[in-house]
């Protein structure tokens, strides 16, 4: 019960959830005035329990009933403990806001972050491709381990059914490479170093970059699907049962079948590129094709072909390995193979162009 008397609030009986409503109900008469601790008289009061003294700390403010429990020494510990308690749940209490960091603390932890990622996925590649040149001479001198079969079919995958696209690419970027030199040194009168261009171009970068970039998205995608999906269906670890080592079973063969078909994609492609720069001379220059073979013979020395040529194996193994560790890195889970099939062409595409801009600049030190 309430009862205002000479402006002290007494408070009565018992404040229980069975006399919840009724209590309610008289807090609501009370609700438009503001009581201090000290005009509130608790001697009188019964037995509280949970849902009473969330009524009580409505109708006196939490505030006011924290410091009327803490100064009070009449009611007993328990009751005190329980109101104060209740109290203090209810009071608003400010949530500490975390400083935002600044941009540039964000931006470096940001790449802080970026940095250790990269070095572990560094560190891990090159674990791995220990692993790959250990297994090949440890295999080496054994030809009964020789994995023939699976390694002539790697070759037909990587190499042969890729002939055609690689073909066609470079045929086109050929053409497309003549006709830009063909329209700027138009102007100089000098369209006769088209040929230059495209030669120059194609033996030392585009032939072996152009199919080295097919093979990332093409291959290194299909070896990571492969033993993915072996992951996933739990077939490495039954090789493993076997006393089989998944190295030599599964990455071995591809990895010697990329080192294989690369260079020979490499040398299509920077003959198919010859041809597509030379059908652009002749068609939009005038040129012979003797005189675009003579020129070629003439000024283009056997250095530039070998450079670009140099750099397959390079690439083949690199993006073999790749392929292959992202597919050993798959969850169990078909979203984790593609993640990880994405993964791999994107690495892949990301070396091979790195690895291709420092050869390109050690070449040219070295005057080659």
């Amino acid at each position: 019960m309430l009862s205002d008397e000479h402006g002290t609030l007494a408070i009565r009986g018992d404040w229980t959830l069975a006399d919840y409503q009724a209590l309610k109900q008289q807090i609501e008469a009370y609700s438009d005035r503001h009581w201090e601790s000290e005009h509130i008289d608790l001697e009188d009061l019964g037995r509280v329990d949970t849902a009473g003294a969330s009524l009580l700390a409505t109708l006196l403010g939490p505030e006011c009933l924290v410091a009327l429990t803490s100064e009070n020494d009449i009611l007993p510990r328990e009751q005190s403990a329980l109101l104060y308690a209740v109290a203090d749940a209810m009071r608003e209490k400010p949530v500490p806001e975390p400083d935002a960091p600044a941009l540039v603390v964000q931006f470096l932890n940001e790449t802080g972050k970026k940095v250790e990622a990269v070095w572990d996925l560094s560190r891990i590649l090159i674990g791995f491709m220990g692993q790959i040149i250990a297994t090949f001479f440890a295999v080496l001198p054994k030809p009964k381990r020789w994995r023939v079969t699976p390694f002539v079919a790697a070759i037909q995958d990587t190499g042969l059914n890729a002939l055609p696209i690689v073909a066609l690419l470079t045929f086109l970027v050929g053409a497309v490479v003549a006709f830009l030199g063909a329209t700027v040194l138009r102007d100089f009168g000098a369209t006769i170093y088209t040929i230059n261009l495209v030669a120059f171009s194609f033996l030392r970068e585009f032939g072996v970059l152009l199919a080295a970039i097919l093979l990332a998205g093409r291959t290194a995608s299909a070896f990571t699907a492969q033993i993915g999906a072996m992951k996933v269906n739990e077939e490495l670890d039954a090789i493993r049962t076997l006393g089989l080592d998944p190295v030599e079973l599964l990455v071995l063969p591809r990895v010697l079948a990329m080192m294989v078909s690369l260079p020979i994609l490499t040398f299509v492609g920077m003959i198919s590129g010859l041809l597509g720069g030379a059908l652009v001379c002749i068609i939009a220059l005038d040129i012979s094709p003797a005189q675009f073979m003579a020129v070629v013979g003439r000024e283009i020395g056997l250095t530039h072909f070998l450079v670009g040529f140099s750099k397959a194996p390079v690439f083949a193994f690199l993006i073999a390995t790749i392929g292959c560790l992202e597919g050993f890195k798959v969850g169990g889970s078909a979203q984790s193979v593609g993640v990880h099939t994405t993964s791999s062409v994107v690495q892949s595409i990301f070396m091979v162009i790195l690895l291709d801009a420092i050869a390109a600049l050690f070449f040219m030190q070295m005057g080659w």
